[in-house]
């Protein structure tokens, strides 16, 4: 590790932290209603949207608020799925490329459609322009707006008292997209183009290399996509080679822009929160708990990767692992943006994480069996956060002998199990697929690697479906049809068996009355919250996924250390 590199990581993080409090106004007075920047423009449009759709402004309660998202996702499901199998019929094509086959393209409408765009297909040789602006950016609006619909109904469970509703899906849905994600992806996209990236509808351009051969460069309407890719937490690339590739990530400028931009609306919500409840204390604790897992992550994962590989350094050839890695980036950068990825349920990469060390690989492993609540995605970074909230203040109510309380509101019996439904889906999906794949020969035949890292890459695949983040071990062929459809019910999986508890804890907190702090009321905005909240989550995870994180990682580093390999 150099100080360079530690400047590097510290400099982000400051920048980020300003970014909070004023997006975090901007988003309060968007969702409540208020009067903004914006709204003198896009006022007239929301409203005659809303008269369009004939969908109205009136609340709903949490049963009504969760059966329109599920509609409206269905709907984004079966538009996206339909244009890949017609692809080849379909204008916007100018690379001839034919129909998605049935299993990918199922695969594909599910990743993109639940925020997690993994994508077992190269984007440049597979998908025409208009199934990647029709379908594919389009989801990445959507999904990302989804997302946050159901932080902000569930932070009115919180704010309300004795109420019956908890906000309007169609409203919250075009609200996040009309006023936050919309206007700041035009300026990402012109910063982008000023700063490189294509942005085309032209035919792929055919050059003559150095030594006299043929080569297509692709290109297309790149900017604008890597602009929601990462604003939205989405992931999916233009390109194969996604955040390492040159015309998505020209240099060190764009490569902090859409770092920034993955963490910006995440880290935002916190302060949402705090302004919703009338504290914004609350926000900055929870803002808080999330750095303190985020640094202990990328210190981990940088100090790792800049020591090397022992198995390297055994042949004479000292330095830290560079394998899998862009040099412009370098060591530091890549760390970083891995570590911020999976933290979020971004999943875009800048460096190969099959090619991180044992110990660097199983950071982005631990960020996403843990739920990615370090900021995690749009709204379902937050909303994962509230759930291992109400465990912190059970655990908290236990320790003293009393009924926990949070803001106010007493959390009970169905709080806590709805919130534990939501947590344990997780590690549901993900440690029950890949117990099936390890023993399934059709899959263990798509690694390609023996040993515990071969079991890493089943185990990092289910892990990144369920956690819908997208990123992956790049050693799985995934295109198979046991790993298309499995990973496309693990995506839906750890999508929806989440959203729906919250949505329940949200009704059943919004109908309870307040009740005034007393004495005896455990604070929930300073560093002792902070710190069990950490505590409490690092724990369930730890029980929930370390015998499998054992098998591989561990075991891995453990081997690199005494000169063996798989």
């Amino acid at each position: 590790m150099t100080i360079n590199g530690w400047i590097q990581i510290l400099l982000y993080c400051g920048i980020l932290v300003l970014l909070v409090k004023p997006l975090g106004g901007y988003m309060h007075r968007v969702f409540t209603g208020d009067r903004s920047l914006l709204s003198p423009v896009l006022g007239p449009v929301e409203r005659g949207l809303y008269r369009l759709a004939g969908t109205g402004d009136q609340e709903q309660h949490w049963t009504g608020y969760a059966a329109a998202m599920l509609l409206f996702n269905l709907a984004g499901f079966l538009a996206l799925y339909f244009l890949q199998r017609l692809q080849g019929g379909l204008p916007y094509n100018p690379a001839g490329m034919s129909a998605v086959e049935p299993g990918l393209a199922f695969n594909t409408a599910a990743s993109f459609m639940t925020n997690t765009n993994w994508q077992n297909y190269g984007g440049e040789s597979t998908m025409s322009y208009l199934v990647q602006m029709a379908g594919l950016t389009v989801q990445n609006f959507l999904s990302a707006a989804t997302g946050i619909a159901i932080a902000m109904a569930l932070i009115r469970g919180f704010a309300r008292a004795s109420g019956k509703s908890i906000g309007n899906f169609w409203v919250d849905m075009t609200r996040a997209t009309l006023y936050v994600l919309l206007p700041l992806c035009v300026v990402l996209t012109l910063v982008y183009v000023w700063l490189g990236m294509p942005q085309t509808l032209g035919a792929y351009v055919g050059a003559t290399t150095l030594e006299g051969a043929q080569q297509t460069i692709a290109v297309g309407p790149v900017a604008s996509q890597i602009a929601i890719k990462m604003l939205g937490t989405n992931g999916g690339g233009f390109f194969n080679a996604n955040a390492a590739h040159p015309f998505e990530n020209p240099d060190a400028i764009s490569n902090l822009i859409q770092m920034l931009s993955i963490f910006a609306i995440g880290a935002a919500l916190t302060n949402v929160f705090g302004r919703m409840v009338g504290n914004q204390r609350q926000g900055w604790a929870i803002l808080a708990a999330m750095g303190a897992l985020f640094i202990a992550g990328v210190a981990v994962c940088y100090w790792a990767e800049a020591a090397g590989n022992p198995l390297v350094h055994a042949l004479g050839i000292d330095g830290g692992n560079m394998e899998g890695k862009e040099t412009r980036f370098g060591i530091a950068l890549s760390a970083l943006f891995a570590v911020i990825t999976t933290a979020a349920s971004c999943g875009a990469v800048n460096a190969m994480h099959d090619s991180f060390t044992a110990l660097g690989g199983m950071i982005p492993l631990i960020n996403m069996q843990l739920g990615e609540v370090i900021v995690g995605g749009l709204g379902a970074g937050f909303y994962g956060m509230l759930m291992f909230i109400l465990i912190a203040v059970f655990v908290a109510g236990l320790m003293v002998g009393r009924t926990p309380e949070y803001l106010g509101k007493k959390i009970e019996a169905k709080e806590v199990k709805m919130a534990m439904l939501a947590i344990l889906c997780l590690p549901l999906a993900m440690l029950t697929f890949t117990a099936i794949a390890v023993v399934l020969p059709s899959a263990v035949a798509s690694i390609a690697n023996g040993g515990p890292h071969g079991f890493s890459e089943i185990l990092y695949a289910y892990t990144s479906a369920a956690a819908n983040n997208g990123s992956a071990f790049g050693g799985l062929t995934g295109n198979t049809p046991w790993y298309n459809i499995t990973l496309g019910l693990g995506m839906l999986m750890g999508r929806f068996l989440v959203i729906i508890p919250a949505l329940a804890i949200a009704g059943s907190l919004a109908a309870k009355k307040t009740v005034p702090a007393s004495a005896g009321t455990f604070p929930t905005d300073g560093p002792l919250f902070a710190g069990l909240l950490v505590g409490v989550i690092v724990i369930v995870g730890g029980l929930t996924f370390f015998p499998a994180l054992a098998v591989g990682p561990i075991v891995e580093h453990l081997a690199a250390i005494h000169g063996q390999t798989f």
